[in-house]
């Protein structure tokens, strides 16, 4: 049973004419009437009796048409919302993100995107960098933003741009007045940073070791909002990347550039190679890609 033999049924059945149903099908007598007794030999009997004046249902014509109505119906719904989740009339995407990125630069992405397809939702998890790969690998969400993964990793990286460490200090510290620090002299202070297996820790750690440094950390904690207010309370310094600056001074900190050395490291949209996107999800990946988000930050 074709859906094209369902319409041409339902038109018949509803006009109890073949002349009215053909008018309203744009077919011909002779087409319409070889699809009725396809439908009709295809299901096993008649649907319809008809002489040369009338035209009714049989028993069986009457059980289908409710049946009938609803199969098209349904299939004209669902025609219709997949039409307007490929043209972002509607549509739902899932995003997984760093909290650092999805509590500091993300919010004004999000409001773009939806002014420019404002039916379409957007699901964010913000869970730690090595939880938005797994999420983005395990198809639990279309798009994760996060640090680029180490080589090897089988998820595909599209940069978004450049972050760099910046130092975080008390506002009443000494270095509080200064436009850069050097990690030697940071060092120097109580550490204060995330706990392992962040990869803000762990990134730290391996390039200050390959310069022959450590970090002398004497708290630590899950959370980079944690870490400010320590900081702002004066139990020590820290390093956090760039995206955290405004979050930062808005816990009471003071962020100065960070040198000798530079650790930075780009941060961009995660995907799974070999699975396409959806529209809704192509669309935020679009408009995640064209914001200047290292203009952005500078700006701060």
């Amino acid at each position: 049973m074709t859906l094209k033999q369902v319409r041409a049924f339902l038109a018949v059945a509803q006009s109890l004419s073949f002349a009215v149903a053909c008018e309203r099908l744009h077919l011909s007598q002779s087409a319409l009437s070889l699809t009725i007794k396809a439908l009709e030999e295809g299901l096993g009997g008649r649907l319809f009796s008809r002489n040369t004046r009338n035209v009714a249902l049989t028993p069986e014509g009457e059980s289908l048409l409710p049946l009938a109505r609803r199969l098209v119906a349904d299939w004209d719904n669902a025609e219709d919302e997949m039409r307007q989740r490929f043209t972002l009339q509607r549509g739902r995407v899932t995003l997984a993100a760093m909290p650092s990125f999805a509590g500091n630069l993300l919010p004004p992405i999000l409001k773009t995107f939806r002014a420019r397809y404002p039916n379409v939702n957007v699901t964010v998890n913000d869970v730690i960098n090595e939880q938005v790969l797994e999420m983005v690998r395990d198809r639990h969400v279309e798009l994760g933003v996060a640090f680029e993964p180490m080589q090897g990793s089988s998820l595909a990286f599209t940069p978004l741009y450049l972050d760099r460490f910046v130092a975080v200090v008390p506002l009443d510290s000494p270095f509080a007045q200064h436009d850069e620090i050097h990690w030697e002299t940071l060092l120097e202070q109580p550490f204060i940073t995330l706990q392992r297996p962040s990869t803000v820790r762990v990134m730290l750690e391996e390039h200050l070791q390959a310069r022959g440094m450590k970090l002398p950390v004497e708290f630590e904690s899950h959370q980079l909002a944690t870490v400010g207010r320590m900081v702002a309370s004066g139990l020590g310094v820290s390093a956090v990347p760039a995206l955290c600056v405004g979050q930062m001074h808005e816990l009471g900190a003071r962020c100065i550039t960070l040198s000798d050395p530079v650790i930075e490291r780009a941060i961009g949209v995660l995907t799974k190679p070999g699975h396409e996107l959806s529209a809704a999800a192509q669309a935020l990946f679009d408009t995640l890609r064209d914001q200047d988000i290292g203009a952005q930050l500078t700006a701060k």
